[in-house]
């Protein structure tokens, strides 16, 4: 029997109205190298899969829901989720959505998922972050377009790489603490650990990184 489960529920106290879901390797129809609940379009897995794998998510959410997808790539780009006037997969990074049955997703392997809903309820968002996306400011520029105040919204950070396996080049730490407040410096500083082996190089905390 597989210990893991195919989908999470994110363990936060978002409001009523409010579902989230994180899905995981298992539990799809894909074939090794996909193996076996892929949901990404363009790593080369059969379209039938893919479709069988996006109806059985789709069985998980309420009936009607429209899944915004996204062509991701590292950058800041946060779009209006939406099932219409849409490219099928618009270049962004983050969505979010004001409206009820459009559900926000991005995808990840090492990169941090992150969500993000208003204490109302109203507003939704998921962003995409790896090291490339928080140096640029991807989490900030989620926030901003939720146009709600930050102490009025929760997050929940999904599954990711870990500190002990995230090795990084001195390009990493250097650009997190070039771009930081002098009263975040500290903090930026404390999320990285020198590599015993390759000097110059440092393990990284992605989590404590986008708190």
């Amino acid at each position: 029997m597989n210990p893991i489960a195919p989908f999470i529920e994110p363990d936060w106290p978002a409001p009523p109205g409010v579902l989230a879901l994180c899905t995981t390797r298992v539990g799809g129809c894909s074939l090794p190298p996909y193996d076996s609940f892929n949901l990404a379009h363009h790593v080369g897995d059969e379209h039938a899969n893919l479709e069988r794998n996006r109806a059985l998510l789709a069985s998980r959410l309420p009936q009607g829901t429209t899944v915004q997808w996204l062509n991701q790539v590292h950058g800041v780009q946060v779009i209006k989720a939406s099932g219409i006037g849409k490219p099928l997969y618009p270049e962004a990074d983050a969505a979010w959505s004001d409206e009820p049955g459009v559900a926000c997703a991005v995808m990840t392997a090492d990169c941090l998922p992150v969500l993000f809903c208003s204490l109302d309820g109203k507003h939704v968002a998921a962003a995409h972050a790896g090291w490339r996306g928080l140096l640029a400011g991807v989490l900030e520029a989620a926030v901003t377009a939720l146009d709600t105040e930050p102490d009025q919204l929760m997050s929940w950070l999904g599954p990711a790489i870990g500190r002990g396996a995230f090795e990084v080049g001195p390009e990493v730490r250097e650009g997190l603490l070039r771009v930081a407040s002098p009263s975040r410096r500290d903090a930026i500083a404390a999320c990285f650990s020198p590599s015993a082996n390759r000097p110059g190089h440092h393990y990284a905390d992605l989590y404590a990184l986008a708190r």
